[in-house]
């Protein structure tokens, strides 16, 4: 019995466009479609476009400003994210102050408290990483779709610091169209917009579960009016098994930065099915217990939801990971407690220029193989998850201590030390 691998000859013949996991958003596939539907021929005819119908009528007419529309996208998430951010450093300098008045902070760790001074170039620090990361730049100068997603999820969390609910459900349902897995972000939202409305005033737990229905209810009919008006403007429903189906499925393992496209080369036929489900399930398995354990820091959530979606969705892109990046600036009073941020620091920066070495070396010099450039995905994607369980630790623990104090005492008398468990 023998796996499914490709050769290195088909392989070679395959794989000449660049390795960006940009299967479902590159900009070649809209050209494509583009050119079916002018000539009367559904675009998902092919095996090539996998875009949302709405994504193709919304080029249809914009085609000849592509290249403006990327930067306009990547301008008006740097814009969304500025002014979220903002407002929400608003909110947790409100409810820091509230709870100095209080007195619920130990004496020790005021020295953890945020001042008006730190928190004042935040927002614009967050526009400018988002701008200026190498990697964003990247994707807008490929023409990939992400930009627009990113501009969705931004325009989401805008609405959602703002506590606008129907926008809010307008834009994840509209960002859950486009790739499914923004669907993780319904219950950071949900919290937040709970606790920003409700919880301020005279809760009741009949309010909790009508907001509750309210908001389920705006997500899923936002939802569903874009799929029907897919259909309307096709007149089919093939849009759904080659944009989601492909997505799910994972049929086209062309090598990009994510973690699934040489396991699946290399896997045996009849294990397929059940590695899909369980890779697949990543994304969402993370939102429940962290759900719980982040329930009072739904923003932080929304961080750590858009990071694991990066991580661990079929296709990922380099702009996927520009989004979550962004918000690192906003968490620069955990560098303290962070414990490996040099390390994954460096070996982000030496995969990031590795990447389009070892993709020459394979693919154009024939010096290398497929073992060498996944052996850097795997690399990348592993100091991707040891940055965002650091930040998960720091938070956690400065959380702990504002709680507890900063200087922690065994009962002997002697210094506890804090593990994460």
């Amino acid at each position: 019995m023998q796996s499914q691998k490709p050769s290195s000859t088909m392989m070679k013949l395959d794989l000449m466009r660049p390795a960006t996991g940009m299967e479902v958003t590159s900009a070649a596939e809209v050209v494509e479609g583009l050119a079916l539907l002018d000539l009367g021929v559904s675009p998902y005819a092919g095996d090539v476009f996998h875009e949302t119908p709405l994504i193709i009528y919304f080029f249809h007419f914009v085609i000849d400003y592509a290249e403006i529309v990327f930067m306009m996208a990547d301008a008006l998430t740097a814009v969304a994210l500025y002014l979220a951010v903002k407002d929400y450093n608003k909110t947790v300098f409100r409810k820091q102050k509230y709870a100095l008045e209080a007195e619920r902070y130990p004496l020790d760790c005021l020295e953890l408290i945020r001042t008006p001074k730190e928190m004042y170039y935040i927002p614009l620090k967050v526009a400018m990483f988002y701008l200026l990361n190498p990697f964003t730049i990247l994707s807008c100068v490929a023409k990939s779709t992400c930009g627009l997603n990113n501009a969705v999820i931004a325009l989401f969390i805008l609405c959602t610091v703002k506590g606008s609910s129907l926008m809010s459900a307008i834009f994840l349902a509209l960002a859950t169209y486009q790739s499914i897995y923004p669907l993780t972000l319904f219950a950071p939202a949900l919290l937040y917009l709970l606790q920003r409305l409700y919880i301020p005033v005279n809760w009741q737990r009949s309010s909790f579960w009508l907001f509750t229905t309210q908001y389920t209810f705006m997500y899923l009919g936002s939802l569903c009016v874009m799929v029907c008006l897919s259909f309307f403007l096709l007149s089919s429903w093939d849009f759904l098994s080659s944009v989601y189906g492909f997505i799910l499925s994972v049929p086209d393992l062309t090598p990009n930065i994510g973690l699934f496209w040489y396991f699946f080369a290399e896997m045996f036929e009849h294990f397929r099915l059940f590695f899909i489900c369980v890779f697949q399930i990543n994304v969402f398995f993370y939102t429940i217990p962290l759900s719980i354990k982040l329930k009072e820091h739904p923003i932080f959530l929304i961080f750590m939801q858009i990071a694991i979606i990066s991580i661990f969705k079929s296709y990922p892109t380099v702009g996927d990971i520009a989004l979550y990046m962004a918000f690192l600036p906003a968490w620069n009073h955990l560098y303290r407690f962070l414990r490996n941020i040099f390390l994954v620091s460096v070996v982000l920066l030496a995969c990031s220029a590795l990447f389009p070495v070892l993709w020459h070396l394979w693919i154009y010099a024939g010096s290398a193989n497929s073992n060498f450039y996944y052996a850097i995905t795997l690399l990348f994607n592993v100091a991707q998850i040891l940055l965002v369980s650091d930040y998960f630790y720091a938070y956690l623990r400065r959380e702990h201590h504002l709680t507890h104090g900063l200087y922690l005492k065994r009962k002997d008398g002697s210094e506890a030390t804090l593990v994460l468990k």
